[in-house]
């Protein structure tokens, strides 16, 4: 017996030992006063250690390999050598999840979008004036987005190639003019790894896929319309970001816009987009179950819902309702999502009809709303 006792006292030690693993960080910011902000917000976490500091790219390069980080926060506005150049290193050499620091300008959006692109797993942005009592009304979001990134998938990431910048690219005529009437419905709850999952499927759809797709991606007001204008370079779908009045028509993608939430009425045989800012729900705003609640209401058992990779519990219950008006319900597979949180969430609940991957997701989405379209016996 106390053979068996000297073992489960060195399973629980072996556990809390575990438990008790912190994730490591390296600050990399060529600001002195942002690298002591960001270290001392993450350092007030328990399950955070700060391990180095690094004023530009280079030196960030430099230390990895001996200080070891599980998590990196990297400006992108460096001297030297800048943040997307560093994070190439970073994320072809180290394989190592990267928090971006970016600054609320037009310019910052687009080189934050970049980064994303290349590999990054989410980012976080600086309030206009980055001084203490500003920065630290960001904290929880840089804590929580740190821990995501530190359990997050690195081998789950999409990489692309980081495409033309919008302002060069010339707009194409070819696209779907809308306007088409359409039965099924796709709405799509997505956060943390979201914006490569999208920029992944989305090519994927004909310009003239028979349904509207709606899509709640947890990101802060002015980057969902740089996201929504470049996903619109990358698609033959059209892309846009979803504004007040909207008529939802076929073959058009509608991005909610951040700051606010997004909710879809029928008005006659018309379906109308409306955005609120009322509280956020589950911490966000835009929230997916906000999404899902008007969907399921308006459309039912026409409805398709689908969680895709992202942390919290977010768009879970709505999916539930969708699943409870008739509607259709899927999740993205644990094996293909960067952070298996809302899915996750919504499968534990009894929410979810089909798992699929993320190189299916497409795929299963166009059989789902083309062979409706087909069975109804209606033009689209």
């Amino acid at each position: 017996m106390l053979g068996v006792e000297i073992d489960r006292n060195t399973i629980r030690r072996k556990r809390n030992v575990a438990r008790m693993k912190k994730i490591r960080v390296m600050v990399v910011d060529d600001s002195a006063l942002m690298r002591k902000l960001i270290s001392e917000i993450l350092m007030k976490d328990p399950e955070l250690e700060v391990v180095a500091t690094a004023m530009d790219g280079l030196f960030a390069l430099q230390k990895i390999p001996l200080y070891r980080p599980d998590v990196i926060t990297l400006d992108l506005d460096m001297p030297r050598m800048d943040g997307l150049t560093a994070l190439r290193y970073i994320v072809h050499d180290y394989n190592l999840p990267v928090v971006l620091v970016s600054s609320l300008t037009t310019e910052g959006g687009h080189l934050t979008l970049d980064g994303l692109a290349i590999g990054a797993v989410d980012f976080v942005t600086k309030p206009q004036e980055a001084i203490s009592v500003h920065f630290h009304s960001v904290a929880e979001e840089v804590i929580l987005k740190v821990k995501a990134a530190g359990r997050a998938a690195m081998d789950k990431v999409v990489l692309q190639e980081v495409p033309q910048p919008v302002s060069r690219v010339v707009s194409r005529s070819c696209k779907a003019s809308g306007g088409k009437r359409f039965r099924k419905i796709v709405a799509i709850g997505i956060s943390t790894g979201g914006p490569n999952a999208i920029s992944h499927i989305l090519p994927q759809f004909p310009a003239d896929f028979p349904a509207p797709i709606l899509i709640v991606q947890h990101m802060p007001e002015g980057f969902t319309e740089l996201f929504a204008d470049r996903l619109d370079h990358q698609c033959k779908l059209k892309v846009k970001e979803a504004q007040e009045g909207d008529l939802l028509s076929s073959g058009t993608v509608y991005i909610a816009p951040g700051n606010r939430h997004l909710r879809i009425t029928k008005v006659g045989l018309a379906s109308v987009v409306g955005l609120s800012t009322s509280p956020p729900v589950n911490g966000h705003r835009p929230s997916a179950d906000v999404l899902f609640d008007s969907v399921s209401q308006a459309y039912g058992a026409d409805s398709i819902g689908i969680l895709m990779t992202g942390m919290g519990e977010d768009g879970a219950r709505g999916l539930g309702r969708i699943m409870a008006s008739g509607g259709y319900t899927m999740a993205q597979s644990e094996d293909t999502c960067v952070v298996y949180g809302m899915p996750k969430v919504a499968y534990e609940m009894g929410y979810v009809r089909e798992v699929v991957s993320l190189d299916k997701v497409s795929s299963r989405l166009r059989s789902l709303v083309e062979e409706a379209t087909v069975c109804s016996g209606k033009d689209t």
